[in-house]
């Protein structure tokens, strides 16, 4: 016996509905909030939520208008939807975050605005705003000053270095004492969504994912252009000892790092526009195993640096993959670390007599970078980086103008020791030092006409093994120089083929202790 169709149709819409009243949708404002933008709507927004988990799970709608409010804590199968026009905007108030012994965020042990903690199937979506209020724990008027090293005296500008008279106009601004943690939280969560939402003007780190496990990011705007692209330590995403992530297609525009990652595994980062005063990619530094992570179809620029892998600590990063991605770098005013290179990677110890982990098999492949400075791949005697390729890379370097004031050196920050952090270094295109395993296939090199002279080479190697340069395009800095296209010093099993010496180049090869690896 045949259905009809309109009898179908109910009986499908009367199964939707029965759906839908096993997930309410609960505003809000049927709790007492209040859209005004002065009222303290913590305590409705929480008494939104409990009533979802007692209902078994449901959505919490904020609907359009402007809620203040301090710390909101999520809670198991509870989704945050703020509708489109609605603002929900973090209290400026210090006390309104009161410390969290054992389990706070940020420098300051304190709350942030939203937080789920030991809690699954949660999430955050609509397409609304959530508002850090973060110029609120900053000192606008007062310039945070040259940190993370003793001295100036490394440099090449020495006392001048980054002199304020060259400009203070990317900031960084000096935070206030205890700023509020990190604006949005997920803390051991399983099956995490965060979607289409705006999240913008964070006192410190705006969205932190710390030892979770199924996180999804997708369509994000992270903001704090909104207010200002000045306050310190407002990282956009940042996953710590996390697994099986995916953020995809988001903007994200910070003065810290967009997305930072330490001791995760499983990331994929696709299809998302990344605007940075530090570093638009930042994989490791001192927590844990960072591996298996995919990076691609990217677009970075007007960033400080690009792609930066690095140790600092007794922890490892390796089986890493850079894919088809756009970089345009440059030098900012004010203390951020990097000094506009397209791609970083070191490996040296935090602290004096430390441990330094290990850095292995890190891939680039279709990259196209314009930068004010070059590639440095940086190793030490007890970390030796490893395995580390890079395959169809059109570089093409341009002067600028800090590059007098702040530029030819290198930045290594935080580094055991000032003569390490910060300090005069020529610029090559790609630099490697300690390290076995280098493979350069079809590497295209350009230059800005008129660069200072601490451009050098092509490519600079030094403490090497295991090195293969295939395709090489390329001169050095400067026509009729001195410097060689390609400068080798103290290494072996070196291998350099199919390579075309562009337009103007000089002396193509400089090889000093070098052994040659047989060709039979």
């Amino acid at each position: 016996m045949s259905i009809p169709i309109l009898t179908l149709l109910a009986v499908l819409l009367v199964g939707a509905c029965s759906i839908c009243a096993a997930a309410p949708w609960i505003s809000v404002m049927d709790h007492g909030a209040v859209a005004d933008g002065k009222t303290d709507n913590s305590a409705a927004i929480n008494r939104a939520i409990e009533a979802a988990e007692k209902a078994g799970g449901g959505t919490v709608l904020v609907p359009a208008g402007a809620y203040l409010s301090g710390p909101i804590q999520l809670r198991s199968y509870v989704t945050l939807h703020l509708e489109a026009g609605a603002t929900l905007k973090a209290s400026p108030r210090r006390e309104d975050y009161p410390p969290e012994a054992g389990r706070g965020s940020g420098e300051s042990g304190r709350p942030g605005l939203i937080t789920a903690r030991d809690v699954r199937d949660v999430a955050i979506t609509g397409r609304g705003v959530i508002d850090g209020n973060g110029l609120a724990f900053v000192q606008p008027d007062t310039w945070k000053p040259l940190g993370s090293i003793g001295s100036r005296q490394f440099t090449r500008q020495g006392d001048d270095f980054m002199h304020p008279r060259f400009g203070t106009e990317d900031g960084p601004f000096a935070p206030q004492r205890d700023r509020p943690g990190n604006l949005v939280r997920f803390f051991n969560c399983r099956n995490v969504l965060l979607s289409g939402v705006t999240i913008q003007n964070s006192p410190t780190w705006t969205v932190h994912i710390n030892r979770c496990d199924g996180v999804k990011i997708h369509a994000v705007n992270i903001n704090s252009l909104a207010s200002d692209r000045r306050v310190p330590n407002d990282d956009g995403i940042d996953l710590s000892n996390s697994s099986n992530v995916l953020i995809t297609d988001c903007e994200i525009q910070t003065g810290d790092d967009c997305v930072a990652l330490f001791g995760s595994q499983n990331v994929v980062v696709n299809g998302c526009t990344l605007r940075s005063r530090s570093s638009a990619v930042r994989v490791g530094y001192n927590a844990g195993a960072t591996r298996r992570c995919v990076f691609s179809n990217l677009v970075i620029h007007d960033s400080n640096r690009g792609l930066l892998v690095n140790v600092r600590a007794d922890n490892s990063v390796e089986d890493i993959l850079f894919a088809n991605i756009a970089i345009h770098t440059r030098l900012h005013t004010g203390d951020w670390w990097g000094k506009g290179e397209p791609v970083h990677i070191s490996a040296v110890p935090l602290a004096a007599g430390g441990k330094v982990g290990t850095i292995r098999n890190v891939r680039f492949q279709n990259i196209m970078a314009d930068s004010e400075a070059g590639i440095v791949i940086y190793g030490v005697d007890q970390s030796r980086i490893r395995d580390v390729s890079f395959d169809n890379v059109r570089l093409s370097i341009r002067n600028g103008p800090l590059s007098g004031s702040y530029g030819g050196n290198f930045d290594l920050r935080g580094a055991d020791r000032d003569e390490r952090a910060l300090f005069k270094h020529d610029i090559p295109a790609l630099y490697a030092g300690r390290v076995d395993g280098l493979r350069v296939r079809d590497l295209e090199v350009r230059w800005d006409d008129g660069l200072p002279d601490f451009f050098t080479h092509a490519i600079e190697c030094e403490d090497f093994t295991d090195l293969q340069i295939d395709g090489l395009n390329a001169r050095q800095a400067k026509l009729g120089g001195t410097s060689a296209v390609i400068s080798l010093l103290r290494g072996r099993d070196v291998r350099i083929r199919n390579c075309i010496p562009a337009e103007g180049a000089g002396q193509f090869l400089a090889a000093t202790m070098v052994r040659w690896r047989d060709s039979r």
